[in-house]
């Protein structure tokens, strides 16, 4: 497995074994399994300010499928007969409970997407942030490297990522998937961006001499430096913050991307491919999230389903 996938699965396992980890395989019963399921959604946060509340219902719902995985990995090697957590399941009162009170940050639209982009134009950052609009992975963003533009052809290739492990260390790999690795053709404003942002760095490279890290990354600082996940994020609130506008994840950025491009016609597998999805199935289920202005022209369709005659008077 890849680093960043066992350190995942640790964390996640590590709710579970807390409780459970003291109990023989053999002895383990679907009663423990509830018992800790139960725990965990009641009192299960260990750390930070909330410590001793409840688990949300998606952590839970991680660790329990990962110990239903390691059981039926130990049903195969027959050192049980019964997965005893196959038939445990987040009860759905606490789905619609959380679902009532968990607030629930919802992508930009076209015209937050539009104000985020004017806040950035002086920034330094602005290309790196632009290709975060393009609904780049952050990992992605992270990990291009200026051979994997090219500015003539406006194409850019994703073939490399670096991501923020445990907020402390960098793990550099290839794409999620093979469907990861595409090329994206360039619009203008990103290319020319980029364009600028380039020269932007040669002027730096000269400016500091021997003092420059010549590593070839895109987002770097003002010393050839590469910037991580973490650090292109906070430059990112900042901008939001300075400027009034809503705070949003940077991957909430590729919703608001992969949304746009649907609701505009972009076939379903032009949509998956420009995600780096190998189905559309992934995209329309995770990443196209409309709201009630999306929804509008089928309000409009409705008009003719109830006879209504739309005049130039009423437009």
């Amino acid at each position: 497995m890849e680093p960043t996938t066992v350190y995942n699965y640790r964390t996640t396992l590590d709710r579970v074994r807390g409780k459970l980890g003291c109990i023989r395989l053999q002895e383990l019963t679907e009663d423990h399994v509830v018992d800790w399921m139960r725990w965990a959604l009641q009192q299960g946060r260990a750390r930070g300010v909330k410590a001793g509340t409840g688990l949300g219902v998606t952590s839970v719902e991680m660790s329990l499928a990962r110990l239903k995985d390691a059981l039926n990995r130990a049903v195969a090697r027959r050192l049980v007969t019964v997965n005893v957590a196959s038939e445990v399941h987040i009860p759905l009162k606490a789905r619609k409970a959380e679902r009532k009170t968990k607030a629930v940050v919802t992508p930009w639209n076209a015209t937050e997407v539009g104000a985020f982009i004017a806040a950035m134009r002086e920034d330094r950052l602005y290309a790196p942030l632009l290709l975060s609009l393009m609904g780049l992975r952050p990992a992605e963003v992270c990990g291009m490297r200026w051979s994997d533009i090219d500015l003539e052809a406006a194409t850019v290739s994703i073939t490399n990522t670096r991501t923020l492990m445990g907020n402390r260390t960098v793990v550099e790999k290839d794409t999620k998937s093979m469907a990861g690795e595409r090329v994206l053709p360039l619009p203008a404003l990103v290319r020319e961006a980029l364009k600028a942002f380039r020269a932007t760095q040669a002027k730096e490279r000269l400016a500091a001499g021997e003092g420059y890290a010549s590593g070839g990354y895109v987002l770097v600082d003002e010393l050839g430096a590469v910037l991580n996940g973490r650090q292109l994020r906070v430059r990112a609130y900042k901008i939001m913050d300075e400027n009034g506008l809503r705070r949003v994840r940077l991957y909430d950025a590729r919703a608001s991307c992969l949304t746009y491009l649907a609701n505009n016609g972009v076939p379903d597998h032009l949509l998956a491919m420009w995600a780096g999805h190998t189905n559309v199935k992934t995209t329309k289920k995770w990443y196209v999230k409309p709201d009630v202005a999306d929804l509008l022209p089928a309000a409009e369709a409705w008009g003719g389903l109830a006879g209504e005659r739309v005049t130039d008077r009423d437009r």
